[in-house]
């Protein structure tokens, strides 16, 4: 059996060469970073995804992908749950969801945000802003890490770092927790063991 390419309403196909790979294994892709692929997608988008991807009613969906405005956004975060759900189960699904709107409502980080360990040996001298984005996997490489950073895409701690060569000291942590940004959309906390 085989199936046509899900495109965006560009006709450009969604995926891995558009915005990254979005896998269902959530040690390649956690259900938060899931949630946020579906709750961030174009608003000429959501209807055709709801109609193809869920289950819920096509009267339903009609009226989701109908929502004026900034409302549309009630749809995605439909879409995302509902997509998260079917793939990750209603727990996980709840967790990024509630992760989700702590972050963007700025109140207090949701564990389902991804997480990780590091000792706080790591930060003595201080851990280069470019080594810890690497380490986290925030981005894939040095020169990506670089030109966040060049480009004012990354904050720590809830401050923007725009020289390559800032050092991450554990004065900046709270509670042993650190809450790295890039862009809008992208965050990770990291924890000291």
């Amino acid at each position: 059996m085989t199936f046509k390419l899900l495109t965006n309403s560009d006709g450009v196909k969604m995926g891995k060469t558009v915005g990254g790979a979005v896998w269902l294994d959530p040690e390649k892709t956690t259900p938060y970073d899931f949630y946020q692929y579906w709750r961030n997608i174009g608003d000429k988008d959501v209807e055709k995804c709801l109609a193809l991807l869920t289950f819920l009613p096509m009267d339903e969906v009609r009226r989701l992908g109908s929502l004026p405005g900034s409302e549309i956004n009630q749809a995605k975060e439909v879409l995302a749950f509902e997509l998260t759900k079917i793939v990750h189960g209603e727990e996980e699904a709840t967790k990024a969801q509630e992760a989700a709107r702590a972050l963007f409502g700025k109140g207090a980080v949701a564990g389902s945000v991804p997480t990780t360990e590091l000792s706080s040996a790591d930060f003595a001298e201080g851990m280069d802003i470019l080594t810890l984005l690497t380490t986290t996997d925030v981005v894939p490489s040095r020169s990506e890490g670089r030109r966040a950073v060049q480009q004012g895409g990354v904050k720590v701690a809830d401050q923007a770092i725009t020289d390559v060569d800032f050092k991450v000291t554990e004065n900046l942590f709270t509670d042993g927790k650190l809450l790295l940004q890039k862009g809008k959309k992208v965050f990770h906390n990291v924890v000291l063991k």
